[in-house]
């Protein structure tokens, strides 16, 4: 998934974004507000991880120019405020979660997770097709019962193709999901992935199917 994380603290930023990226997230990290909202006009994200304390615009500003361009993004608060009255003002303001600092990053990891989950309009962490499994949170693939090894862009396409079934899917728009600004896909990254995905889920009675010109559609058994 794409992820936007807006953080003027490097270490703290740094640290966030190595944590999701080894998970084999897309991750994003701006330091500055005014350079944050100018990405979120141009540039739409799976979850937005923001906080509050930023040179050039603050946090709460930002918060308010998404959500008046109408952008549904999740976006989780991170605040060092612990009043009640600041927490239900920022949940007004349109953010959906809140993370005290300091936090930890399991804590971290559940709530961005149950974020997505609820973004996407499912209840649990477990994605099931047909015969195939994908838990979210131990970030492991089963088929028929048993363990499929991906390698995390791998299992991160899987999940994107499971979360939005019978939907065509472009080239483009699973590059958006599966890279940051500063990687450089090659032309044909998304036809390889896919490849390898395919040859790995075999035994899937999930299908990836190709529909040339206009990208990948899955299939389940019913379809």
């Amino acid at each position: 998934m794409r992820v936007l994380i807006v953080e003027d603290d490097s270490t703290l930023g740094e640290a966030i974004s190595r944590h999701l990226q080894k998970q084999g997230q897309a991750v994003d990290w701006v330091a500055d507000g005014a350079l944050a909202d100018r990405v979120l006009a141009q540039q739409s994200f799976d979850l937005i991880i923001l906080d509050l304390n930023l040179p050039g615009l603050g946090g709460e500003r930002v918060l308010e120019k998404l959500r008046r361009r109408d952008d549904p993004a999740p976006v989780l608060i991170l605040t060092a405020r612990g009043q009640v009255e600041d927490r239900i003002a920022l949940l007004n303001l349109g953010a959906d979660d809140y993370l005290t600092k300091p936090f930890d990053f399991g804590e971290l990891d559940a709530r961005c997770r149950a974020l997505l989950r609820r973004s996407q309009g499912q209840a649990r962490d477990l994605l099931t097709l047909g015969n195939t499994e994908l838990d979210r949170r131990a970030c492991e693939v089963r088929i028929d019962g048993r363990l499929v090894e991906l390698a995390p862009r791998e299992l991160r396409l899987l999940e994107v193709f499971m979360s939005h079934t019978g939907r065509v899917l472009s080239k483009t728009e699973l590059i958006d999901h599966l890279y940051g600004f500063d990687e450089t896909p090659g032309a044909n990254a998304i036809e390889l992935y896919v490849g390898r995905l395919r040859k790995k889920m075999e035994h899937s009675s999930v299908q990836i199917c190709t529909l040339r010109g206009l990208g990948y559609v899955v299939k389940t058994p019913s379809s």
